[in-house]
């Protein structure tokens, strides 16, 4: 029986020196981060291991893991969980699609592209407080204008009665204000195709279709984990528009919310440390399982063997 080993790929030295100059040009950034970083998360983590009230402050007491035991044991907390995974996968998914037919529309157009670019950007730039009143009194039955738009929902449904409807109102504006955030990261990865590469299916009669399937995207690829990685990880954070249109109300929480009761509303500091520390944890599983789906070669993406 034959064996074959599995060849690893070889480095270039070109491939060597940008990596040294990556991780040179990165380093400030990063210890600038750790050490504005660094004493909230080990505070967090230190507090998340104590009963701690501040009604009553000098009754701490060391409980060791006890909080993060309660809180995984809580159901409240898995529900929430499922909440808030609903809101990061369905408003990436539908900024991911919206927002690549803006990044090509961004790419191909001629006529007054400065003011078509600027004008996708709009909402982005928009504070998220800001944005989430503004939808708040969109989808108003008194005197929003969403009701007026669709008739098949009635003049005076009201979206915050129920959990389904004040979610999707909740997903709506995510999408909105967040999609050209999607669109110029994408744009970012659309410059990166060769014009060639689609000049040359067009010559073997590839539909536009196939050239979107087979030559735009699979060259896209690290855009793409990087939009899904920024948004998702954004997404799954999800705080302002909760706070503001529904105040956790008819189980529209996150995890992020629920951190914010516990924490700010009802005062228990180490839960809602044992929260935060749990909540960082998902986001780097988050992270870790993104990368690994997209399996991102950024040598092949740059066309290096």
């Amino acid at each position: 029986m034959s064996t074959h080993a599995a060849v690893k790929p070889v480095e270039s030295d070109r491939m060597k020196a940008e990596a040294r100059l990556g991780q040179r040009l990165v380093a400030p950034a990063i210890i600038l981060m750790l050490v504005v970083t660094a004493f909230p998360m080990l505070r967090a983590l230190y507090l998340s291991l104590f009963n701690y009230s501040l009604t009553a402050p000098d009754d701490r007491e060391f409980v060791g893991l006890s909080n993060y035991l309660v809180a995984l044991t809580d159901p409240l907390l898995w529900k929430t969980t499922g909440v808030t995974v609903l809101y990061m996968v369905v408003t990436v998914a539908f900024e991911l699609v919206i927002g690549f037919a803006f990044a090509m529309v961004m790419h191909r157009v001629i006529f007054a592209r400065g003011v078509i670019r600027t004008s996708i950007l709009i909402p982005y730039g928009i504070i998220t407080v800001v944005s989430g009143f503004a939808w708040q009194f969109a989808f108003s039955y008194t005197n929003g204008f969403v009701n007026g738009w669709l008739p098949f929902v009635g003049q005076d449904f009201n979206w915050f009665g129920e959990t389904t409807p004040a979610v999707i109102a909740i997903m709506v504006s995510e999408i909105w204000k967040t999609t050209p955030f999607m669109s110029l990261l994408l744009l970012a990865g659309l410059a990166q195709v060769s014009e060639d590469m689609i000049e040359a299916a067009k010559v073997d009669g590839a539909t536009w279709w196939q050239r979107l399937w087979r030559v735009i995207l699979p060259n896209m690829k690290a855009a793409i984990m990087v939009a899904v990685l920024f948004r998702a990880l954004d997404a799954y954070r999800i705080f302002d528009n909760i706070f503001v249109m529904t105040a956790g109300a008819q189980n529209t929480e996150s995890i992020s919310f629920l951190t914010y009761r516990q924490t700010i509303e009802q005062f228990q500091i180490g839960m809602g440390s044992a929260l935060s520390v749990l909540l960082f944890l998902s986001v780097l599983l988050i992270a870790f399982l993104i990368v690994k789906i997209f399996r991102v070669n950024l040598a092949d993406a740059r066309q290096e063997g």
